[in-house]
């Protein structure tokens, strides 16, 4: 019986590093892949950049529908740039390797941020609903303090409980596969390295998976259902058409992030294959962040007048 428990034990090895297969199976794309990331990367650094700075000059962007554009635009940096460097070095290195520390802090950090987001749209479509459904009492509720009030609550909101759910992820026994098959530290493959009976674990995910992003995202519902019957009893078809455009913006981005984002976190673990989990996670990591300036810009007046003030300037 102690012999038996013995070699139970010794089968579970004290994992001190992960190795992150990421794009391995594309052995002739890695230099393709390398200059493809760097591309996206200067993209979304450029892009949100710019999206930061025009707000901040712009005296015509001083409003609260541009100051949560602006966080978002600076989450989305802090985002990629939790991932992006991390491919960037394995492919160009071809050294996989990623210590037990590096991969919890990276889970931590990508954890938060994520949180942040859905918090984030959350917070910009209830500034949509109070814009269009009650424009008289607009500036009134989103005053500059109570804007600051709710960036910081969307920024702040998750740390608790992600550090909690990073710590209880890393306190998992690993059997002695250290291979993750995805391009960074992510709760499902982490997962599946794990040994014995994880249910206890992937409830934990699922419910903290309800509070950041079922929660918010049924805010967000609520806020649209509203705005869309609020914006049907406009009189005119300008007026309803201006309203719409308003807010498909953020409604696209809302469809892009979140309908990646649920898939992956809301599948049983035995439904989960590398391939789909990597495709998914890249819809929500960088392609998201790279059509965002794209999506915000394009489709706003006032962006866009405000960038050919910036780039007649200089």
């Amino acid at each position: 019986m102690v012999l038996g428990d013995f070699k139970e034990e010794d089968n579970v090895s004290a994992v001190k590093q992960f190795v992150l297969l990421g794009f391995s199976d594309l052995p002739s794309l890695q230099g393709f892949l390398f200059g493809a990331f760097v591309i996206v990367y200067v993209v979304i650094l450029f892009g949100n950049g710019l999206i930061i700075i025009i707000t901040r000059l712009d005296p015509a962007l001083q409003k609260p529908m541009y100051f949560f554009l602006a966080n978002f635009s600076t989450l989305e940096i802090c985002y990629v740039s939790v991932i992006i460097p991390r491919i960037l070095f394995n492919l160009w290195t071809q050294k996989r390797s990623i210590s037990l520390l590096d991969c919890a802090s990276q889970m931590c950090f990508f954890l938060m941020l994520a949180a942040t987001e859905c918090f984030l749209l959350a917070v910009m479509s209830y500034d949509r609903y109070v814009a269009i459904c009650s424009p008289l009492h607009y500036p009134l509720i989103m005053n500059p303090k109570k804007c600051i009030q709710l960036a910081a609550g969307a920024w702040l909101g998750g740390i608790p409980v992600q550090i909690g759910q990073t710590c209880q992820i890393f306190s998992l026994h690993f059997c002695s596969s250290n291979k993750i098959t995805h391009f960074f530290c992510d709760i499902p493959p982490i997962l599946k390295l794990a040994c014995g009976d994880t249910l206890v674990h992937e409830l934990s995910v699922y419910a903290v998976a309800m509070l950041f992003v079922a929660v918010p995202f049924m805010l967000i519902i609520a806020s649209y259902s509203k705005i869309i019957a609020t914006v049907l009893r406009l009189p005119t078809t300008t007026g309803r058409a201006k309203a719409f455009s308003t807010c498909s913006s953020h409604l696209l981005v809302v469809i892009l992030f979140y309908g990646s984002a649920s898939i992956t976190y809301f599948r049983p673990k035995s439904n989960h294959s590398a391939g789909t989990d990597r495709l998914l996670s890249l819809f929500y990591t960088i392609v998201t962040p790279i059509f965002n300036p794209m999506i915000y810009t394009l489709r706003n007046k006032d962006v866009i007048e405000a960038l050919r003030k910036l780039l007649l300037k200089i």
